[in-house]
């Protein structure tokens, strides 16, 4: 028996979970799916910049995990987007994160909190290391 997916956590839940190539009638259109944790993994690689070892942190899960992730999601959107298919963003196991938006150095320990919508701090407020990473509350915790 295969062992139950791990919730991966995700920290941003767009409105928007529905894009189509312009022109093209839905009727016409073939769509893909892509899940809410892959649209986390490609947020947090290719719009943040994270290593995968950071973002896998981040969501939950091992690096290699993060990186198959990743992988998935990337191998989805080329789908859509040299074939001009519709991608519907949808499903997976994974937990929208809440609360407050508390980071932890890896380096001093120093545990700080940063507001909602200042995006990600570029280093460690006592010490300026930039290993640092996000302690996570989900609906759950």
């Amino acid at each position: 028996m295969v062992r139950p997916q791990k919730d991966r956590y995700v920290a941003y839940n767009p409105e928007v979970s529905y894009f189509k190539p312009r022109g093209i009638p839905m009727m016409d259109l073939e769509e893909v799916k892509l899940t809410v944790d892959e649209r986390e993994a490609i947020r947090l690689a290719d719009l943040l910049g994270m290593s995968h070892e950071e973002a896998g942190r981040q969501m939950g899960v091992s690096r290699a995990t993060f990186g198959r992730i990743l992988q998935r999601a990337r191998k989805t959107l080329a789908d859509a987007l040299i074939n001009g298919k519709a991608i519907n963003v949808e499903g997976g196991n994974f937990r929208i994160v809440t609360g407050p938006r508390i980071f932890r150095c890896t380096a001093c320990e120093f545990r700080w909190e940063e507001p909602k919508g200042t995006g990600r701090p570029e280093a460690c407020p006592e010490c300026n290391d930039e290993k640092f990473h996000r302690i996570l509350k989900t609906d759950e915790s």
